[in-house]
């Protein structure tokens, strides 16, 4: 949600439009950049009400998996931590997996 709103949609973090203008040139930065800002809010929205959890994970995961490929292989200078940025994804990728496909089922 924050991630979303303040740094894409607020713009707060210039270097998420930086990436974005890079990959897809900067005519079209500020829009999908707002657009994928927009869609993290709506996907936060979408966690909180557990509505289709197991669908909502399999996207958080397709998405963040995607976009971090792109962004080691096409902006590497401009992430954060540069292609560690990977590590991250992949923790984060797993904390989602984890939570929905086994802790889930555990309890």
């Amino acid at each position: 949600m924050l991630n979303g709103l303040v740094c894409k949609v607020l713009n707060l973090v210039p270097r998420h439009q930086e990436i974005v203008g890079s990959i897809l040139g900067e005519n079209y930065a500020r829009p999908i950049t707002v657009l994928i800002g927009g869609s993290e809010i709506i996907m936060a929205v979408w966690v909180v009400s557990k509505s289709n959890s197991r669908i909502n994970a399999l996207l958080q995961i397709s998405v963040v998996s995607v976009m971090n490929m792109l962004e080691y292989f096409l902006v590497p200078d401009l992430l954060l931590w540069g292609k560690m940025n990977s590590v991250f994804a992949l923790l984060f990728v797993g904390v989602v997996y984890y939570n929905e496909f086994i802790l889930k089922q555990q309890l």
